[in-house]
């Protein structure tokens, strides 16, 4: 059951990953309009923030949970399909439109698979067993890092193979996207891989949830502010959303900044996607790492150390950018040479992003499941995606002028967020975490 989960996650995260790309090439060839490519983009991502939330609310609620995530599925895919028959057809603003309406449903490739893991992994698994049976724990006190179903792996292996699918939809995704001939053809094979993850969220297991008479007399409102106040009344869980937040939204500085330094240190834009490239596979090295380790894991330690080697990591391609800045003004016998070391200390430097970003994401997922009640686990998951998602936003937006200005400062911005989010994550932490 965890590898099929596995293999339907990979398959959905990276046909998420690269549908924003195919996006914004496929209305460029069309449309010959950066502005309709942008906008594109814009509707998928800008519409998860709203989402996410409510779709946490849904998933809670469900008996049959991959039920309702293989319908997101084919909701994201029906409109991925709509937007690319659409483009030179269909008024502008209406494929925009249609891309919002796509994106609401974004977060459960994300954030609402994994809050479906438990159930893969530990004691919330039924594989046909009735919720009322006489012994059953309560999902509220169930403690998911308990798990020990025969054959099946400990939650805090599952989550860094869960983590590691997203390392590998962050190498594939965007690389795919670029590799295949033509825009509307890679929207179209996010929808083949969107429809090869459908049999694995349909298949996924039932887990408990309380009786549908005492469900029924909560409405969706009062569910909402109680996941909102899950969060915000628990100092763990609120600690590893809000440092996440942060983290990414100076993760965003990298990301938007590698293809400058890549065209500043080489003369070509390509160099950088490497960077990222680099980035990924070394945080799918480390989370490999992760999976393999035995034993008990301070996972709220792991999240601060892997925020502060990420952080370490942009401090030194910033360095790198400021030295190819510097070497633009020395004379030309010395300026290749010292524009080829630097792109060299920019890969090491994206390695080191990825080595924290990898357990990062593992030991962030590891305290969500611990600390998110049973009950709300989904919403808890679904909403911290959205968060960071326009965290991210956010910090494009500001990485955008800034790398334009000054590659390095850019940088440093990245690397001094990873410093205001160790401080968050430490924040009131007892030492016992």
């Amino acid at each position: 059951m965890l590898w099929r989960y596995l293999a339907g996650a990979a398959a959905a995260r990276t046909a998420d990953e690269m549908s924003g790309p195919a996006l914004l090439i496929a209305g460029l060839a069309v449309t010959g309009s950066p502005v309709v490519a942008s906008l594109l983009l814009a509707g998928l991502t800008v519409s998860a923030a709203a989402g996410g939330p409510l779709l946490g609310v849904l998933l809670d609620r469900a008996r049959r949970p991959g039920r309702l995530l293989a319908g997101c599925v084919v909701a994201y895919a029906g409109g991925l399909l709509v937007i690319v028959s659409g483009l030179g057809r269909l008024p502008e603003a209406a494929l925009v439109a249609v891309a919002v309406a796509a994106g609401v449903v974004g977060p459960a490739l994300t954030g609402g698979w994994t809050a479906q893991l438990p159930s893969v992994t530990g004691p919330a698994r039924q594989d046909g067993a009735d919720p009322s049976d006489a012994g059953a724990t309560p999902p509220d006190r169930a403690d998911p890092s308990d798990a020990s179903d025969a054959g099946a792996a400990p939650l805090g292996r599952a989550s860094a193979l869960d983590a590691m699918t997203y390392n590998v939809a962050g190498l594939a995704g965007p690389a795919l996207a670029g590799v295949i001939a033509g825009g509307p053809a890679a929207v179209l094979v996010c929808v083949a891989l969107l429809t090869a993850a459908l049999p694995a969220a349909w298949t996924l297991p039932a887990v408990r949830t309380p009786p549908a008479a005492v469900r029924a007399r909560r409405g969706i409102g009062e569910e909402l502010r109680e996941g909102f106040g899950a969060i915000l009344g628990n100092p763990a869980l609120l600690r590893a959303t809000a440092g996440s937040m942060v983290s990414c939204a100076g993760t965003a500085m990298l990301v938007v900044s590698a293809p400058v330094l890549g065209a500043r240190l080489t003369g070509s834009t390509g160099p950088g996607a490497l960077l990222l490239a680099v980035t990924a596979a070394c945080g799918l090295a480390a989370n490999a790492l992760v999976a393999r380790r035995r034993g008990p894991r301070r996972w709220d330690a792991l999240l601060v150390r892997g925020t502060a080697v990420a952080g370490a990591g942009m401090a030194l391609a910033a360095a790198a950018a400021s030295a190819s800045a510097s070497a633009s003004e020395a004379t030309s016998a010395t300026s290749g040479a010292a524009v080829s070391w630097a792109y060299w200390v920019a890969v090491v430097a994206a390695g080191v992003v990825g080595l924290g970003e990898g357990p990062q994401l593992t030991a962030l997922f590891s305290v969500r499941h611990r600390e998110a009640p049973a009950r709300l686990r989904a919403q808890v998951f679904t909403t911290g995606a959205s968060l960071k998602i326009t965290s991210f936003a956010v910090g494009s937006a500001v990485a955008g002028p800034l790398a334009a200005y000054s590659v390095a400062a850019a940088l440093l911005a990245g690397a001094a967020a990873q410093a205001v989010a160790v401080a968050v994550l430490t924040a009131g932490r007892p030492r016992s975490e």
